[in-house]
């Protein structure tokens, strides 16, 4: 018999409002849109001595504090080929950071940034942002983890992309 198993977080503190545009071909780019994105986890893996894949208590305060960075932000892919960004201090003293795509330029308060290292800002990007992320810190020195990690990005209801790592399933 092969048996699997796994745990399923999806909580209502995993919603993060934030903007973001994305490049959709090398001379199109959509308008500055926001979204109230939804993350959700999914660990398969074998039980500990205790009984769990992993714990879900830290599992939660782990996506919480990821999550907590993209809240209020201003989503931005430090490596899109058709995207200049530059930081710069702006008149009133402030670093703001520009971004130019062909004729178009916007300017964003620095502090309200938040730099991915991505191509795009697309929902399937920032699932494997949030993926490593978290897998590093399950990782962090004193962790535990040898799952498999499925990170599911809602940017609308009915609307996500899906980032998995670890081992492959067993079939």
């Amino acid at each position: 018999m092969n048996e699997q198993f796994g745990v399923r977080l999806r909580k209502a503190v995993h919603v993060f409002c934030a903007g973001h545009f994305i490049t959709l071909a090398d001379d199109l780019c959509e308008p500055v849109h926001g979204h109230n994105w939804t993350a959700g986890v999914d660990v398969d893996g074998p039980p500990d001595a205790h009984g769990m894949v992993v714990d879900f208590i830290r599992l939660r305060d782990l996506l919480s504090g990821i999550v907590a960075r993209l809240d209020h932000r201003m989503l931005l892919p430090a490596h899109n080929p058709f995207l200049t960004l530059s930081t710069d201090r702006g008149p009133l003293g402030r670093d703001e950071v520009t971004v130019r795509f062909a004729d178009r330029r916007w300017v964003f308060p620095a502090e309200e940034c938040l730099i991915l290292p991505v191509s795009n800002t697309t929902a399937e990007w920032i699932a494997e942002w949030i993926g490593r992320e978290l897998l590093a810190a399950l990782e962090a020195p004193g962790g535990r983890f040898e799952g498999r990690l499925r990170v599911e990005v809602d940017e609308c209801q009915g609307q996500s992309a899906v980032w998995s790592a670890g081992p492959a399933p067993q079939r």
